[in-house]
This record gives C-alpha cells, sequence and structure tokens, in this order.
C-alpha cells in the first residue's frame, strides 16, 4: 500500500576547497558521485534526492559519508516532501532540474520548458 511510504528528500549543502589540482579533482568526483546516484542540482551546492521513506534517506546519507572527500564543508539535512514543496522561491526562477513532484501514486519528473514563449 502506498500509504505506508512518505516521500523524503536529503538535501546536501557542501564548500569544497577547489584551490590545488588534487582538490579540484576531488570535487568534480564528489559532484559525479551525487550525480550518479540521483541528486539534482538545486543551486550550486546544493543537491537534492527524492527519497522513497525516511530509511532510505538514512542510508543514502550513510553513502554520502563513504564518498565524501576528508576536506571541506559538507552537510545533509532530511525533511519531508511535503516541506520540501513548501520551499519559496523568491526570484521564481528554477534549475532545469528541479521539477520534480509527486502526486498521490505518480512520480513525474521533468524539466521546465518554454514552449508557450
Amino acid at each position: 500500500m502506498m500509504n505506508n511510504f512518505r516521500f523524503m528528500r536529503l538535501l546536501i549543502f557542501f564548500d569544497l576547497p577547489v584551490k590545488t589540482k588534487p582538490q579540484i579533482k576531488q570535487y568534480r568526483e564528489f559532484i559525479k558521485y551525487l550525480k550518479n546516484d540521483g541528486f539534482i542540482r538545486v543551486q550550486y551546492s546544493v543537491y537534492a534526492k527524492l527519497c522513497i521513506n525516511k530509511d532510505c534517506a538514512q542510508t543514502i546519507s550513510k553513502r554520502i559519508r563513504l564518498n565524501a572527500p576528508a576536506e571541506g564543508d559538507i552537510r545533509y539535512m532530511i525533511i519531508s516532501e511535503l516541506q520540501y514543496q513548501h520551499i519559496t522561491n523568491i526570484n521564481n526562477t528554477h534549475n532545469l532540474d528541479e521539477n520534480i513532484t509527486t502526486a498521490d501514486r505518480t512520480l513525474i519528473i521533468g524539466g521546465l520548458n518554454n514552449e508557450d514563449s
């Protein structure tokens, strides 16, 4: 039954050093890991992933710890999908990857189109 699931979002925020070539390489590898694991970029250094429930989000957070670079500031937060949907976007701009919405039993993933323009 779908009612047993509560969609969650795992938000990750990070500032990584990029002064040396090894640091730049670690930064790129971390970004690549996040994208390969299904995260979408919300803003620079802010990524989000939709999770089917809190247990799933906690499992993903453990994987982040294993793949995180040793240097830098990396934080994450787990919130409900309802809380995520209540984010206010002041300038009404969105990253193309960000237009992800959920409905009762349907997950719709897609980018924003400017076909009406």
